[in-house]
């Protein structure tokens, strides 16, 4: 690894404060975070590099939400996300730099527009002329997916998932499986299944912890076994991690204060911006 310059140190130390802010408060900031370090560092070490600040935030975000996770969209998900990340261990054995560098942006670009999508079927559906019908038919989709909401967080309709709810964790699972082991940026395509089942606000953050402290743990063998994750890149973590603490604070203390349609483009435009970046330099 090269020497980094302090601006560049300055650069990783602010995007591992807001894998903190991510990990407690918003986590569609996080992709601003992997945008910053691939663009510091080699793309393909910076997934090594960003794995273990990763971790840290999501040890954090356990402690303070670890009462609110709903296992059964967990253990539901597990097999399938399992699937993905061999299948991004197989791309990232002979993936090079500028592939993973490429990757990395397409992947921020493909979210940003998933979540742009999402966001305008969200305010579509609060029309006032639409606003009951798509709300009886956003219940009825989550019925048929086995994930009404109940409660806290989501629960199944009937007893088991449907065939259509086991599809679609399917499809996610794999799809954040792949992404976060290539990417680290999974996040998203939590998010999306995760708002679909009609998750609230602490069952969300409950939920998303366990999930990433879980994954992100298991892909540490692959990341050694790869080289992503050697003796250099763990002693820059050593001084990063430093402070994702006072971003995961800074989180926890912001969360009910944060206006969420704002920080949400803020979020948004920095990501497509930095997906460009990767794509184009």
């Amino acid at each position: 690894m090269d020497t980094l310059t302090l601006w560049q140190l300055a650069a990783l130390a602010a995007a591992s404060l807001l894998v903190g802010f991510s990990k407690t408060a918003v986590s569609g900031a996080n992709t601003i975070s992997l945008a910053v370090f691939a663009a510091v560092l080699p793309a393909r070490e910076s997934t090594g590099v960003l794995l273990p600040i990763l971790i840290a935030g999501d040890i954090l975000a356990v402690l303070v939400y670890r009462r609110h996770a709903h296992w059964p969209t967990l253990l539901r998900l597990f097999p399938a996300v399992a699937a993905g990340v061999v299948a991004g261990t197989v791309f990232m054995m002979w993936a090079g730099d500028d592939a993973v560098r490429t990757s990395i942006g397409a992947i921020l670009l493909f979210m940003s527009a998933v979540t742009l999508w999402r966001r305008r079927g969200a305010a579509r559906a609060e029309k006032p002329d639409g606003g009951g019908a798509a709300a009886a038919g956003d219940a009825a989709v989550r019925a048929a997916d086995g994930t009404a909401p109940d409660g806290d967080g989501p629960s199944t309709a009937g007893g088991a998932p449907s065939r259509a709810g086991r599809l679609k964790a399917r499809s996610y699972g794999a799809l954040g499986g792949f992404t976060t082991m290539v990417a680290n940026a999974g996040g998203p395509v939590l998010s999306l299944y995760l708002l679909s089942a009609g998750f609230r606000k602490l069952s969300f953050l409950g939920t998303s912890a366990w999930f990433f402290l879980i994954v992100n743990t298991s892909k540490v063998p692959f990341s050694v076994g790869l080289g992503l994750i050697d003796g250099p890149s763990l002693l820059l973590d050593a001084v990063l991690v430093l402070f994702v603490l006072p971003g995961a604070y800074l989180g926890r203390a912001c969360v009910g204060r944060i206006n969420q349609k704002v920080f949400d483009r803020i979020v948004i435009g920095a990501t497509v911006l930095g997906g460009l970046q990767l794509l184009l330099r």
